[in-house]
This record gives structure tokens, C-alpha cells and sequence, in this order.
């Protein structure tokens, strides 16, 4: 999807016809998400496409991203892994019908209980510290592991423009400081001392994050893992987890940078991961959904205050909890559409947009230049398939909106497919949080 108005006509097109079969009502369902599983598919291809058909490498989309089952099924099918930074993503993983070996497991705070299983299961594990590491040899105690296992290294290459987007900053919480004293050598020590130890993975951040950065970090892995084979005079470190992190462009529908830019980083900067000496893996998330995805929402009521008007509608802080609370690191596009789902073409007018939640700052933008908006119209948010409506924030016991996947190209061939339903708010949750089941393995629940 990278010509323009091919971008904006195509949901229009999904708007109109999920207008017309109801999917979207101002009285029954005055809010959704929808992700575009023919955008998915070009993406994920996009991706293969990037790397050379000659190296081994694993695409395990992240989960955090979007965890929804069915979603996370759809890319299994088009041969995508699955990272995991949790218990609970791992079990959506596994839900999703991914093997074992192709998930990976990234987390921090690992505990006990969770690496007795993803070890029991073969689950990759990428050890983020010295402690995780003790763990499990007391877990293995002498016994060589199912899972590939490799160490987090950070590579203090630096950060990007979004600080908590930046992992690889001298003080970040991820992963083995490669620069810090002595570090380097305790790393050294531990795959000679682990034999089992044949993975470095690295991962500099995500949004805000320039390509430079990104490939530096990774050159600092590539660099360390082939300094671990010199000193142990042996081919240990067979693998480089690359991590994910491609920026995503929020500005407009062009889809900058691309994988194959990004690869030709990697090239400059870390030559030897194409060499055919290590597999690979990688970790994106973001790039593959954000622009295959938007959120509709009805504008509920419209006001003129201080001289400014303010159109409050049905998508705010619930659903795009970045951009309600850190604005200006997170814009989002806004696109007026009328009550059938056209676009509204009027001259533009500075106003305000506004989410239902009962603070002031539930904005999700301001004195934004836009068609005149009044209660009944729909406003889309693009570029939120990622991380927006998949991951909805519970503020004002706000429910969780539908999600719909689309299929097919055109007005009268688009199909919808029920991803997540529309939470009930009057039905106490399950104790997992949630009010509704989660979806089933073989595939997306059907309206």
C-alpha cells in the first residue's frame, strides 16, 4: 500500500461498506478497529522480500504489537514467528497455533515458573541478565536444553528522539551493558562456562529511533558474537537476534522507511551477518501492522469553546493512550468522513478533537485544521493497528471496542471477519481482566 490515494480510497472503501452492514452504528457501535489483512499480507511479504533467500532467518512478528489471537494466527499463516515479552503473550502465541521453536521469549522480568515452561516447551530465550542466567542452570541442572538460548547484550550505541522507546542507552533496563566495566569479560566467561549459550541477541529501540542507530547496535552484536568464537577457538554463537524496531512514518500514508532500506543499513554496518555464517532472527511489530490498521469512531457531540470548536467523539484515551499522554511523540493523522462514511471535503477548520473519558486532556489532537465536524459524522484514525486499539486502556471502565479483519479488494468485495467482539461494560470480567473468551485456535470468530 504504498500509493497514496490507493492507501486513503482502500479505507474508504472498508468505512463505507462496515457503515453499511451495520458494523458501525452512532446507537449500537459508535467505535471500532479494523486491520486490513491484505495490507498485512503485502507487508509480511515486503519483509521476506528484504532479506536474502540464502541466509536462515526467523520473522517472529512482536506480540505487544497486537496480541489479538486471530491476528497473531493470520501471520503464523503467511510464516512469521512470534516474540514474547510475557506469560500471557506466550500463551497467546501458543493459542495462535505457533510451534515452540519458532516463538521467542524477551522479557526482563522472567520468572521461575515461566522458564520451567518455555524451557519444557523449547521456547527460545534470549537471557536478558546475570541472575536470569543463574536461574536457569538451577533449572537445567546439568541438562542440555530443548530451547535455543542466547544472551541480550546492550550495546550503549545510544538513543533516538523518544527516550522510552530507547533501549540502548547507557543506563537502559534491557539486556548485558556491553561497555560497562568488566561486563564484557563476565560475558565472555559465561559461554565458555555454557556451552548451551549459542545466541546474541541485541535491540537498540523502536519509534524515534534513527536506521544508523539501529544497525550500530546490531554491528556491536555481530562483533561480540564473533569475538566469542575466537576466544573459544569453536563455532559457539551460531545466531543473531537482530531485534525489530523499524520506525513507522505517522505523517503521512507513504510506508518510510522500508525493510529494504533498513537492510541495506544492516549492510554497511554489520556486512558479517550476511555471510551466511548465522541464522537469524527479528523481531518487527510495529511496521508490519500500524499501517494496516484504523480506528472509526462517531462524533457524538460538537461545541465552540473560547472561540474554538471541539468535536467529542467515541475514541480517546481508551484507545490511543500514547497520543492522549505524550502528544507530541505520538501524533496521530485525522481524517473527517460523514455519517455514510465519505469523505468530507468542506474547507478545513481549526478544532479540537476530543475522547469520551472525564479528563481534560483526553484530546487526540488540537487545533487541528479539518473539515467542519458534527454529531453523527465518523472520524478514522490511520496508522493504529498496532499497539492503538489491540491494546485498549481501561480508563473510566471504558469497554473494549469490536475489531474487524478485512479481506478483499473493492466496495462490494470486502468481507468482515470478527476479530475481538465489543466488550459488554455491564458484564463483570473474567479473571484474566477480560469480559469476552479468548478467540479460538483454528481461526477468527465470525460475525
Amino acid at each position: 500500500m504504498t500509493d497514496l490515494t490507493e492507501a486513503a480510497e482502500r479505507r474508504q472503501h472498508i468505512l463505507r461498506a462496515a457503515v453499511r452492514q451495520g458494523l458501525l452504528d452512532p446507537e449500537r457501535s459508535a467505535l471500532a478497529g479494523f486491520v486490513d489483512l491484505e495490507g498485512v499480507a503485502e507487508t509480511v511479504d515486503a519483509l521476506h522480500r528484504a532479506f536474502p533467500g540464502s541466509l536462515c532467518v526467523l520473522h517472529a512478528f512482536a506480540a505487544k504489537a497486537n496480541s489479538l489471537v486471530p491476528v497473531l494466527a493470520e501471520l503464523r499463516r503467511h510464516g512469521m514467528g512470534c516474540e514474547v515479552a510475557t506469560g500471557g503473550e506466550l500463551d497467546r502465541a501458543l493459542a495462535a497455533g505457533f510451534p515452540p521453536d519458532r516463538i521467542v521469549f524477551d522479557s526482563p522480568a522472567k520468572t521461575r515458573a515461566e522458564l520451567e515452561r518455555a524451557l519444557g516447551l523449547g521456547v527460545t530465550i534470549n537471557v536478558d541478565n546475570f541472575q536470569e542466567l543463574s536461574r536457569i542452570d538451577e533449572i537445567l541442572a546439568g541438562r542440555p536444553p530443548r530451547s535455543r538460548v542466547g544472551v541480550r547484550v546492550n550495546s550503549q550505541v545510544g538513543g533516538g528522539t523518544i527516550a522510552a522507546m530507547s533501549t540502548a542507552t547507557q543506563t537502559s533496563k534491557f539486556g548485558v551493558p556491553l561497555a560497562d566495566p568488566g561486563s564484557r569479560e563476565w560475558l565472555l566467561r559465561a559461554f565458555e562456562d555454557h556451552p548451551w549459550l549459542t545466541w546474541v541477541h541485541t535491540h537498540a529501540g523502536s519509534q524515534g529511533c534513527p536506521l544508523d542507530l539501529m544497525a550500530q547496535g546490531v554491528a556491536q552484536a555481530v562483533e561480540f558474537a564473533e569475538e566469542v568464537n575466537r576466544h573459544l577457538g569453536r563455532r559457539q554463537v551460531v545466531g543473531i537476534d537482530i531485534g525489530g524496531g523499524l520506525p513507522v512514518n505517522f505523517a503521512s500514508d507513504e510506508v518510510s522507511p522500508s525493510y529494504d532500506t533498513y537492510v541495506d543499513h544492516l549492510r554497511e554496518h554489520a556486512p558479517a551477518l550476511f555471510s551466511g555464517g548465522y541464522e537469524i532472527i527479528t523481531e518487527f511489530g510495529r511496521s508490519i501492522l500500524a499501517k494496516n490498521g484504523f480506528t472509526a469512531a462517531y462524533v457524538e457531540y460538537t461545541k465552540s469553546v473560547g472561540g474554538r470548536p471541539i468535536a467529542i467523539t467515541h475514541a480517546g484515551v481508551q484507545v490511543a493512550t500514547r497520543t492522549v499522554f505524550h502528544p507530541d511523540a505520538w501524533p496521530l493523522r485525522i481524517t473527517a468522513h460523514d455519517p455514510r462514511g465519505g469523505a468530507k471535503h468542506d474547507r478545513p477548520v481549526r478544532q479540537d478533537i476530543a475522547g469520551p473519558a472525564c479528563f481534560a486532556g483526553d484530546l487526540l489532537a488540537r487545533d487541528r485544521a479539518l473539515p467542519l465536524l458534527e454529531p453523527g459524522d465518523i472520524v478514522v484514525l490511520p496508522d493504529t493497528g498496532a499497539y492503538y486499539f489491540s491494546t485498549p486502556f481501561h480508563y473510566n471502565s471504558l469497554p473494549e471496542p469490536a475489531v474487524y479483519a478485512v479481506r478483499g479488494r473493492g466496495d462490494g468485495q470486502i468481507r468482515f471477519e470478527l476479530v475481538r467482539p465489543a466488550q459488554d461494560p455491564y458484564e463483570p470480567p473474567t479473571p484474566d481482566g477480560r469480559t469476552a473468551p479468548a478467540s479460538p485456535r483454528d481461526g477468527l470468530v465470525r460475525p
